[in-house]
């Protein structure tokens, strides 16, 4: 049986593997958090899988490869070493990040500061999260290409539809199981064919005698090894070019969210970590230099033509895999390639799509439709990104360029806006906007003159006429960036306090604060007991209670009522979430969401586990006021007897 035959029956098992989980998850898809954030359950394990599953394309490794091969050491900086920095920079910021009600930047952005700018943030991270995509689609292609000599538009196929049948089934549950699963393969596959090439590398030739491990890996050009030898200034230029479109980048926060508790978000960010090295560090690294040994005249044209040398030392491990694996072992390695491109474009399809269907259309187009309006629109969403990125992948040839690409834009227009806003109580909406907008359009700028005018294989334009300037600029796109930030902010009058109110808690000390008496033995106490939903998952409960007016919910007159006569209720992020915000922690504040109908009200808090008693007669004041609001516009709103 040939190769490609063998590909298309160990696919399509696969395939049908990811969709069954899909099929899976579809019946626990209840609302926009179960969809987005597979129900604030996931485990550190969870987490940490998927963390690293998302972020290794098989585009990456097989570029991580040829860097390593043409470079040595000294190019961990430009994909790698960022890579494993981040996710850990990222469990630092795991206890500020874990506790604000966001399902997505842009609204976490509108929160702090206003609507002016959820909208922007929501388009860049939308075409962000494409760009990513496309690393994903190129890569796959490449494998395609050579193993079976097959067209680029079968790996946009196979990558688009499979994602899309088993995302907008099950959600984010179904791409944090997927992800563990395609991390398994890939690291099987990674390790097994680092030991493969070694193997074949010390085994000797006709050319060549045989070696030792060892002697292998000391058979290296002086400074292989030398993560530093391309300059202290050059490294950090690298780190603060990468690292912090990475640290704000939406997917890993998007798992943050996802989490269970903060202890398992943040081990999680660890563990993704250590993962990414084992791959990237340890497979990787033995994997370049055996090539390196078995196809020498490649790292020998680096001398001769640069970074044109890529072209071969890129595809380098799957000419390999054809010319000296067996059929069943080529069409193992290619659905194990499968998995790593898929891995990372349904978390990059769900993150973007997240953005398009809660920022846009929920927040701007329709904010007052039901929870199963917004489930058919967050599968449509992820849909518009996989498409998206399919279309760019035939236009787009670098791997790492265009994932450099979309980072530096990241970077540079929302990484002070937003790391600023959470820990810098005098920023504003204005210094936010100025901010994202001269980032933007800089980075934009700079990335535009340095493509046009940078030949192919050629070095940076922009890298020619000042060091600072390296990496599409993104140094001088973020330092103007910052100063529109900082300096509009210190221009502009302060963000109000319910604004401030959920990022510093001295700040909701500030808030009207109302009475709350709640006498056991009153029988709506009672009903509330016998009807509310109560799960503790880690170190927070989550409560819910779903109830039914008595007739359609004029939705923007009901709400305009209950911020008249109640000031606790705010919509900070737009008239689809109301919050009772009453307290610092805006989790554990009681919010209010329409249901699957025009009729239905869902009620929703995530208290810390030691405050659940106290969160439930929290609810029953949040009904009365619900109650006496939906009253003065001419709607019923009782609790059902029931049964626990």
């Amino acid at each position: 049986m040939e190769s490609y035959q063998i590909f298309l029956i160990l696919m399509a098992v696969y395939l049908l593997g990811l969709i069954g989980i899909g099929l899976y998850f579809t019946k626990r898809q209840k609302s926009v958090t179960d969809f987005w954030l597979a129900g604030r359950k996931i485990s550190a394990v969870g987490i940490g899988f998927s963390a690293a599953s998302s972020w290794m394309t098989a585009g990456g490794i097989l570029a991580v490869i040829g860097l390593y091969m043409l470079l040595g050491m000294g190019s961990i900086w430009s994909f790698v070493a960022p890579n494993i920095l981040a996710l850990l920079l990222i469990a630092l910021f795991v206890g500020k990040i874990k506790h604000l009600p966001a399902i997505t930047q842009p609204e976490l952005l509108e929160q702090r500061f206003s609507s002016a700018i959820r909208g922007p943030v929501a388009i860049i991270i939308a075409i962000v999260m494409a760009l990513f995509a496309v690393a994903d689609i190129k890569g796959f292609s490449l494998v395609l290409s050579i193993f079976f000599g097959l067209e680029p538009i079968y790996a946009a196929a196979i990558v688009a539809l499979a994602i899309s049948v088993y995302v907008t089934l099950g959600g984010f549950s179904a791409v944090i199981w997927t992800d563990m699963i395609q991390f398994i393969m890939l690291a099987t596959f990674s390790l097994i064919i680092a030991f493969v090439v070694v193997t074949a590398a010390t085994s000797g030739s006709a050319d060549a005698p045989a070696m030792t491990t060892s002697d292998l890996f000391g058979d290296v050009p002086a400074g292989w090894w030398n993560p530093f030898i391309v300059g202290i200034p050059a490294v950090l230029i690298a780190i603060f070019a990468i690292i912090p479109g990475w640290i704000t980048e939406q997917d890993p926060w998007q798992r943050i969210w996802a989490a269970k508790d903060e202890k398992s978000a943040r081990l999680g960010m660890v563990l993704g970590s250590f993962l990414i090295f084992l791959i990237f560090g340890v497979a990787c690294t033995a994997i370049a230099i055996s090539l390196n040994h078995i196809y020498p005249s490649i790292p020998a044209s680096f001398a001769d033509i640069g970074m044109g040398a890529m072209a071969e030392a890129e595809p380098a491990l799957l000419v390999y895999i054809v010319q000296s694996l067996s059929p069943i072992a080529v069409g193992l390695c290619a659905v194990g390639l499968a998995a790593a491109a898929m891995s990372s474009a349904d978390t990059f399809a769900t993150s973007g799509g997240s953005c398009i269907s809660r920022d846009i259309y929920q927040r701007y187009i329709k904010p007052d439709a039901t929870m199963k309006q917004m489930m058919t629109i967050n599968r449509i969403s992820v849909l518009i990104i996989v498409a998206l990125a399919t279309v760019l992948s035939f236009y787009i040839n670098s791997i790492i360029d265009v994932i450099h690409i979309a980072t530096f834009i990241a970077s540079a227009s929302y990484f002070f806006p937003l790391m600023g806003g959470l820990y810098w109580k005098r920023a504003t909406k204005e210094g936010a906007l100025a901010g994202l907008i001269v980032g933007a359009v800089v980075q934009i700028g700079l990335t535009a003159v340095d493509v046009m005018n940078t030949p192919p294989f050629a070095p940076a334009y922009l890298d020619g006429i000042h060091p600072i300037l390296s990496n599409h600029g993104v140094i001088v796109g973020m330092l103007a960036s910052g100063i529109a930030f900082f300096g509009v902010s210190l221009a502009t009058k302060p963000s109000s306090t319910v604004n401030l109110a959920p990022f510093f808690p001295a700040e909701a000390e500030k808030l009207e604060k109302e009475a709350m008496v709640v006498d056991e033995s009153d029988p709506e106490y009672k009903k509330l007991l016998d009807v509310i939903d109560k799960e503790i998952t880690g170190d927070r409960a989550i409560v819910k209670l779903n109830l039914e007016a008595s007739a359609t919910i004029n939705w923007d007159r009901f709400i305009n009522e209950l911020k008249t006569i109640h000031p606790s209720w705010v919509t900070p992020a737009g008239k689809d979430s109301v919050y009772r915000l009453t307290k610092a922690d805006m989790l554990a504040c009681v919010s209010l969401t329409r249901g699957d109908s025009e009729k239905e009200l869902w009620f929703a808090a995530e208290p810390m586990a030691k405050d659940l008693d106290l969160s439930v007669k929290e609810f029953l004041i949040a009904f009365k006021q619900v109650a006496e609001s939906l009253s003065n516009v001419g709607l019923l709103l009782t609790l059902p007897s029931g049964e626990n």
